[in-house]
């Protein structure tokens, strides 16, 4: 019998009893929060979201770091109609013989958003239907988010706007080359010292090619 330590603790996602989850995928080492609502979401690897926060109609991608309180895909409400209220797209609440408006529920379903991976998200955010957030982006708390977000690129406000890159273009593009987010488990174990403890352009110069 190996007398060897095993390297990964169990990859089971770790799902908060109080959170409500329908049609959600959630990939190794994943984690939902207490009373985290979601509906029709893909959760990648080492992706978590913390308490209170609410998903629907979204894809998210690895290792992306989701607090408490954000709202993904928030509610849209048709202005063009009579009156916002659900009773147009949902009047089977009120009356017997009225189902859930299709059309409507069709259109919010083709306005899924799409999360990169590497991402963090910050308390309180709201993430407008249809918007898609590159790898490695960073939204500020409370931002409103109503327009696409560039990879590495940090926004913030309401609405939320550029204010910075995380990193110059060159490493942007190397970053994005690297794909370390889809290294063996083995290999993002080995390469973890560094990540603590070296410079970026060092780290990329040691690993590129590994």
């Amino acid at each position: 019998m190996s007398n060897e330590k095993p390297l990964l603790r169990d990859p089971k996602p770790r799902i908060h009893k109080s959170s409500l989850l329908q049609d959600v995928a959630c990939g190794r080492f994943s984690e939902i929060g207490e009373r985290a609502v979601m509906r029709d979401v893909k959760l990648g690897e080492f992706s978590y979201i913390e308490r209170h926060s609410e998903a629907i109609y979204t894809d998210i991608g690895k290792f992306c770091s989701i607090a408490s309180n954000v709202r993904i895909n928030a509610l849209e409400h048709p202005m063009e109609r009579l009156t916002t209220h659900k009773l147009t797209y949902r009047p089977n609440e009120y009356f017997f013989f009225h189902g859930i408006d299709q059309a409507f529920r069709s259109r919010r379903q083709t306005k899924r958003v799409t999360i990169g991976n590497d991402v963090w998200i910050g308390h309180g955010a709201v993430i407008m239907p249809g918007i898609s957030i590159g790898n490695g982006a960073v939204i500020g708390a409370n931002a409103v988010v109503t327009k696409n977000v560039e990879a590495y690129a940090v926004h913030a406000g309401v609405p939320a706007k550029f204010l910075k890159w995380r990193f110059p273009q060159d490493i942007r593009e190397r970053l994005q080359a690297l794909n370390w987010w889809d290294w063996p488990l083995e290999k993002l174990a080995e390469a973890i010292s560094d990540i603590q403890s070296v410079s970026i352009e060092t780290f990329l110069n040691k690993w590129e090619d590994v």
